[in-house]
């Protein structure tokens, strides 16, 4: 089985490191983790599930996400979302390091794991979850996703699936985001001593809200990096 590894390594401004080493299965990109044996109840299917969850309570016991999600918020729940860290997130590629907040860190965590989880409406992630990139900003998330979204439409198109060129499957896809991040937030309330978690979730709906609204604009505001591929011939 091959295994594409990310490493979180935290370093905490009390001097504490901390660290989270990811192992993704790479043909499917699911995540393998040991869950712990004492799976709190707000990890379970059927609290605060998702109204659009298509999984069944009769087949899941636990949501894939927040399964994935208990070991982080043991280590992660006390902290205070503005405390400083330094961050440093290697892959198989390269390191990024950056002093950040706790926050911003987890979040971009969470964001990998839970594209990795097993959930069926993160799973359209998992082409960005390959080619993570650590605290991206608002910008290099728009540019991301709508790379990602367009690259999957050529890749209907070699199967004969309909093709979507005007974006609107990807805003429905963050819209999704967006209501499984509001019933997501319920969870990690109970979860959280403090509020750093539950932060780093509402910093990651900013960005699925910001998501729908620049493509209802059509992108507009990237078009002139692509002056020289607007000719008649390429």
């Amino acid at each position: 089985m091959d295994i594409y590894k990310i490493l979180y390594r935290f370093q905490v401004d009390n001097g504490t490191t901390e660290e989270f080493e990811l192992n993704i299965e790479t043909t499917r990109m699911e995540l393998q983790i040991d869950l712990p044996r004492d799976m709190p109840e707000w990890a379970r299917l059927g609290f605060q599930q998702c109204p659009h969850c298509s999984l069944s309570l009769q087949r899941h016991l636990y949501c894939p996400a927040a399964e994935k999600l208990v070991t982080l918020m043991k280590k992660f729940g006390s902290l205070v979302s503005y405390n400083k860290v330094r961050l440093e997130v290697f892959t198989e590629e390269r390191m990024i390091a950056q002093h950040t907040t706790v926050q911003r860190a987890v979040g971009s965590l969470m964001g990998v794991i839970m594209a990795t989880s097993g959930c069926p409406h993160m799973a359209f992630f998992k082409p960005m979850a390959r080619f993570h990139l650590p605290l991206a900003s608002e910008d290099e998330t728009i540019f991301r996703a709508a790379s990602m979204y367009m690259l999957a439409q050529y890749f209907r198109s070699k199967n004969n699936f309909e093709v979507d060129i005007k974006l609107s499957g990807l805003k429905q896809i963050y819209e999704n985001i967006q209501l499984l991040n509001r019933f997501f937030a319920e969870r990690l309330r109970v979860a959280s001593k403090t509020d750093s978690v539950l932060n780093a979730i509402v910093e990651l709906d900013v960005y699925a809200q910001t998501m729908t609204i620049v493509i209802q604009e059509s992108l507009g505001e990237l078009s002139y990096l692509f002056e020289s591929f607007l000719t008649k011939r390429l």
